[in-house]
């Protein structure tokens, strides 16, 4: 049941008692008709020390030779997909078709849902940074972990990965006609509480990067992004960022709004940096092959022994 309420939490507000207290992002607690939490003063497990997102630096990532490639399975069904304003994000509703597996992952999850978050600055609106940049969106597709018999008491009681979330930024580039049909259903929802469905059939393959791109990722552990920001998430962000056109960035915070009467337009829906603390973040990437020989290096040798064989 906690599992539940964790997955409602990662995209969708849990209303509390009175209204007042309602957790909400740091541009509606600044607006002056907003009363409601901002991020410095969400509750429950938000202020613990593994909390989520983080800045990666790159270069300290330790390779992991466990962090294959994902298997994904049902990402290439095509749907006509439910698209909610839930008064945080927009959220698409995925069915129980799509799992992953592999990609150092003890078991299955299957893919409940997708939201994402973005900014009218294009490089604002992602939650992870790489390096200290960030990006203009960022999209996660989350999971629930599939086979939960598999684990130990003291997991069962403490467990850390019941969710995986597959993360991928998003930078501002050529137009992307996979997103096009999402992009399109925005119009239909600008207010909190409000769904549509999608005019035309995608995939979730038809979202993300192609192939080999996708065995590209860094890895570690963290929490949910909103309250409760319970920790027991297991992270894949992705090096590959998805391109959009501007134009389609810019759609999700034309369109959509926090409030019904449409005063606050839905945008920096984006969590601060937590700290990473004692947590250790891993690449799947083998290392860089050594630099190859300079090339007076390599004719030495030969020269070597053409002289010879002219003596």
């Amino acid at each position: 049941m906690r599992l539940l309420f964790a997955l409602l939490a990662l995209a969708a507000a849990r209303p509390l008692a009175r209204a007042e207290s309602h957790w909400c992002y740091e541009i509606q607690a600044k607006a002056s008709n907003y009363t409601c939490l901002g991020p410095n003063k969400w509750g429950e497990f938000c202020q613990n020390n593994h909390q989520s997102p983080i800045n990666i630096v790159t270069s300290k990532a330790q390779f992991d030779h466990s962090l294959r490639p994902f298997s994904f399975s049902g990402y290439d069904k095509k749907h006509k997909w439910t698209v909610q304003n839930n008064g945080h994000s927009v959220m698409v509703l995925l069915g129980d078709e799509a799992r992953i597996a592999g990609g150092g992952l003890a078991t299955y999850y299957q893919a409940k849902q997708l939201h994402l978050h973005w900014s009218e600055v294009l490089d604002q609106g992602s939650e992870h940074s790489l390096d200290g940049a960030r990006f203009a969106m960022e999209m996660h597709i989350v999971h629930e972990k599939g086979d939960r018999t598999s684990r130990s008491k003291k997991e069962a009681q403490d467990p850390k990965d019941e969710i995986a979330v597959l993360a991928f930024l998003v930078k501002a580039g050529s137009e992307n006609e996979g997103f096009q049909p999402l992009v399109e259903a925005l119009a239909d929802i600008p207010k909190p509480d409000m769904s549509t469905t999608m005019k035309k059939n995608i995939s979730l393959l038809d979202l993300l990067p192609k192939g080999e791109k996708l065995s590209h990722y860094f890895r570690y552990l963290g929490s949910l992004t909103t309250p409760g920001c319970d920790e027991n998430v297991i992270w894949t962000v992705f090096k590959e960022p998805i391109q959009l056109h501007k134009d389609q960035v810019l759609a999700f915070s034309q369109k959509l709004y926090y409030d019904k009467e449409q005063k606050l337009k839905m945008t920096d829906n984006v969590r601060p940096l937590q700290p990473q603390n004692d947590r250790q973040v891993f690449k799947s990437q083998a290392p860089e092959p050594p630099l190859p020989l300079a090339l007076p290096a390599l004719l030495a040798p030969m020269l070597s022994l053409m002289a010879g064989l002219l003596h």
